[in-house]
């Protein structure tokens, strides 16, 4: 029964640490750390890094919980099916007015791709969510992945090791949420299907 207990526990943590909303962030992250954007003056990176923090982690967060604790419903009553839209509206409205400021600030092309990679990715989850429950969670790092080969294309640069590591957080994340019963084989597969083509097109033709 302790055993149980742990890889619940275990699988909770890994759930909440790759949570959907911070991976984009970290894309930023390494586009900023690892190519040529890497010489632009720091103030710059932070100003962009901080609109990206506050838009598409803060605000949607904040956001989601007060309508949680409004509805007076637990996380895991959050997450059924027909209780997820709004907050993937209120997500999706946040990723738009983050796309709105950096068109305003004509910001690198490679950096708003990435925030319209996830906000493909959120509307595409979103409609299907209509019909059937999708994982998030496996979309945000299927994502992760189909961008990384885009970057990899654009820039030159072997992106095997970065893979390997992407598709082992992506197995225990995917298994995290089968634990947690939160999800099938099927909607996890299936979120990382979508958020790789989404993020690969999204790189390569935003």
């Amino acid at each position: 029964m302790s055993r149980e207990k742990n890889i619940i526990y275990l699988a909770r943590f890994v759930s909440a640490l790759f949570t959907p909303f911070y991976l984009p962030l970290i894309g930023l992250i390494l586009l900023f750390t690892f190519s040529y954007l890497a010489l632009m003056p720091i103030g710059y990176r932070l100003m962009i890094i901080t609109i990206a923090y506050v838009a598409t982690i803060l605000l949607p967060t904040c956001l989601i919980h007060f309508y949680r604790r409004y509805q007076g419903w637990t996380l895991i009553e959050l997450g059924q099916r027909e209780r997820r839209m709004v907050p993937y509206a209120i997500s999706i409205v946040c990723y738009l007015g983050c796309v709105g400021v950096f068109m305003y600030l004509n910001v690198f092309r490679f950096v708003s791709s990435i925030i319209l990679s996830a906000l493909l990715v959120q509307i595409v989850c979103g409609i299907i969510n209509v019909w059937w429950k999708i994982s998030t969670h496996t979309a945000a790092i299927g994502g992760v992945a189909g961008a990384l080969l885009s970057f990899s294309a654009i820039f030159g640069f072997d992106p095997i090791w970065w893979l390997c590591v992407v598709l082992i957080v992506a197995g225990m994340l995917g298994s995290a949420r089968m634990i947690l019963r939160q999800h099938s084989l099927s909607q996890v597969v299936g979120g990382f299907a979508i958020g790789f083509v989404c993020a690969s097109l999204g790189i390569l033709y935003f």
